[in-house]
């Protein structure tokens, strides 16, 4: 079976008009996967809905008082305006939600395998503040979480998504049984880059075949030293030649061969997967919609072979052609 973790807070949220962040496109990822290409009759695919992890939970990974602020809104205005979203009750529900989503993800790939979540990747959140529409840091959660599990010593956190996860690099650097992995692009957000336990960062205007060269060849090591029991792959389609906030030139489809080669690789290693859909920016949030949906269906192809399943037809993006 394939789980899939969403829940309809992720999109519930109102923003000021013209706001950069995409909040639509998990209602739309959500929509266009269980009606547009009916997913269900693709292969054994189930839906979970996550609870709301606690602030305690919170607290285990981030400053105590840095959530107790953010919960209770008396984080001072500046702090906010680095998170880049106006504070509400609904974004502190979507935050804790999508925290849930993420450990979520990483329990029931523990039991099937692979699991995807249509939300998370949150990777610039550090120890005492939020940064890049990022509140708390569900990687770190999650990875930590992952520690508490049966057979779980050793996790890597794969991050694509074209920003480096420097709140990642930093939240995790005393730990020595998560190894975090960020590919990215050198002259972008964030202008400082902590050092990961692995960086590539790649110049900008890097197109597919540069990219996915670069990246198979680290990745390809990284896996074969590590040898991880578990991997969270942060699936970030920022890296496309059209995202507004990206700077790469990496097509729809190099899009779904980078995922088909991260799931196909933890799958040929009996390595559980865990996977968020990361960052994407556009102004039409239904153009992020079919490059999201990139990372199912290559966890479908891999999954589900006697389907000869690949990418169905239609997903060259809307400015591809």
């Amino acid at each position: 079976m394939l789980p899939l973790v969403y829940h309809p807070v992720y999109s519930e949220l109102v923003l000021p008009a013209k706001h950069r962040y995409p909040i639509t496109k998990y209602q739309r990822l959500f929509l266009h996967l269980t009606q547009e290409k009916q997913i269900e009759t693709w292969a054994d695919v189930a839906f979970f809905q996550p609870e709301a992890v606690t602030p305690d939970a919170l607290k285990t990974l981030h400053q105590a008082n840095y959530i107790d602020s953010l919960i209770n809104n008396t984080l001072p205005a500046a702090k906010m305006r680095r998170i880049g979203f106006p504070w509400s009750p609904q974004l502190i529900e979507r935050t804790l939600t999508s925290a849930g989503g993420t450990r979520m993800t990483v329990d029931l790939a523990c039991q099937y395998g692979i699991s995807l979540h249509l939300s998370g990747g949150y990777h610039h959140a550090h120890y005492d503040f939020g940064s890049g529409f990022c509140l708390v840091n569900d990687l770190a959660f999650a990875a930590r979480h992952a520690l508490t599990l049966p057979g779980i010593d050793k996790v890597m956190i794969i991050d694509c998504d074209v920003h480096q996860g420097d709140g990642t690099a930093t939240l995790l650097a005393d730990d020595n049984n998560i190894l975090t992995f960020s590919v990215h692009c050198d002259k972008n957000f964030p202008a400082r880059k902590p050092d990961s336990d692995i960086d590539l960062a790649l110049p900008r205007e890097t197109g597919t075949d540069e990219y996915l060269s670069a990246f198979k060849a680290v990745l390809t090591l990284a896996l074969a030293q590590h040898r991880p029991d578990l991997v969270i792959y942060d699936a970030g389609v920022d890296i496309h030649q059209h995202d507004a906030l990206g700077y790469f030139n990496v097509t729809t489809e190099g899009i779904f061969q980078r995922d088909h080669f991260v799931i196909s690789q933890c799958h040929d290693n009996n390595i559980p997967l865990a996977a968020v859909v990361g960052g994407g920016y556009r102004d039409d949030h239904q153009q992020l919609v079919n490059i999201h949906a990139q990372l199912f269906w290559a966890a479908l192809a891999v999954h589900q072979p006697d389907k000869q399943i690949t990418a169905p037809a239609g997903t060259v993006d809307f400015q591809d052609a």
